[in-house]
């Protein structure tokens, strides 16, 4: 009888207690450094690679009075070695080569570079974690892959400079860098619009290479322009036409429809110069001084619409095989000017 009492005792302070409410469970959360080392060192989609350099030239900070070198050396310089030797080797001239093509260079300007920029770079980290990096460049690259016919090799590193002056870009597919510490840039914007916009460039490389007149503005304008049209139909046009644009403002978009008439007639004796000219440098030689962004991306882009407009919706895909000149005149544009 007294087991009896027991085992109901038993079973109603158990269902007693599953019926009060239970104490929230509180996870302290990650801190930054606990982010990081969740993130990969590096995403692979095919034979496109992005580094994220900047991962460890954060924890390479991580114990408080302590400089892991090592991994610098290790992470940084070795993990895109031909960036920091031939790119950044270069183009900041013999004076700061030393900085980027030996290791004692790289550990020296990485030593202090961070604390001396702390909470900017671990706000730019931050971003970047918030984005769930991996998975994005994951899905993206997978993305480009399936539309482009021509897939190239390329590897990027995310990271940060001493010296800023590649933005987002490089000097060849296998040398590109995105810079987090380059001044106005929207992360957002460059991680999820600037890599499609900047792949499609290598993709269009091998034929536009082919161009006997790939130096000319009309190539340089239809090679931007393109990338901008890419980057729209890569978003299955959800994006506006004037965010695919270098995130230019609509009011931007409005102002260079309004003066696409005359736009077209001043630059189109432009076409065949090579080298510095009215339509590539227009904010050096200012023939629209109040026209916003680059104008060149803009016409480019307008090219390739029209192009389209005239072939077909799928018809983007032709412009991988046709010359600058072919796609000019195949696209029509200049004909609603009577030109």
């Amino acid at each position: 009888m007294k087991n009896c009492i027991l085992v109901g005792f038993l079973a109603f302070t158990f269902l007693f207690s599953c019926s009060l409410p239970k104490e929230p469970i509180h996870s302290k959360p990650l801190s930054l450094i606990d982010s990081l080392n969740m993130v990969s060192d590096s995403v692979k989609v095919e034979d496109i690679i992005v580094h994220n350099l900047f991962k460890s030239q954060i924890l390479a900070h991580r114990e408080v009075g302590k400089y892991d070198s090592l991994m610098i050396i290790n992470e940084v310089y070795m993990a895109h070695k031909q960036l920091w030797d031939n790119c950044y080797g270069m183009i900041f001239g013999s004076d700061n080569a030393s900085k980027f093509n030996t290791s004692t260079g790289m550990i020296a300007w990485n030593k202090t570079l961070y604390p001396e920029k702390k909470a900017l770079f671990d706000n730019k980290a931050r971003e970047l974690l918030a984005m769930n990096l991996d998975s994005i460049l994951t899905v993206n690259l997978r993305k480009f892959n399936k539309m482009v016919s021509y897939k190239p090799k390329a590897v990027i590193s995310i990271l940060f400079t001493p010296i800023q002056g590649i933005g987002f870009g490089g000097c060849n597919a296998e040398q590109f860098a995105l810079e987090l510490n380059y001044e106005n840039n929207d992360l957002d914007y460059t991680i999820n619009k600037g890599i499609p916009h900047e792949l499609n460039h290598l993709a269009y490389e091998p034929n536009r290479m082919k161009d006997p007149k790939h130096e000319t503005a009309l190539a340089q304008t239809i090679d931007e322009g393109f990338a901008c049209y890419f980057t729209w139909v890569f978003f299955d046009g959800t994006i506006s036409k004037h965010e695919a644009v270098e995130n230019m403002s609509e009011a931007d978009w409005k102002w260079y429809i309004a003066h696409e008439k005359e736009i077209f007639q001043k630059v189109k004796r432009y076409f065949d110069e090579t080298g510095e000219n009215p339509l590539l440098r227009n904010n050096k030689f200012k023939l629209f001084p109040d026209a916003p962004k680059t104008l060149f991306y803009w016409l480019g882009f307008r090219i390739i619409e029209a192009y389209v407009k005239n072939h077909g919706p799928n018809s983007w895909k032709d412009i991988y095989n046709l010359s600058s000149e072919e796609i000019f005149k195949r696209s029509g544009y200049g004909n609603q000017f009577g030109q």
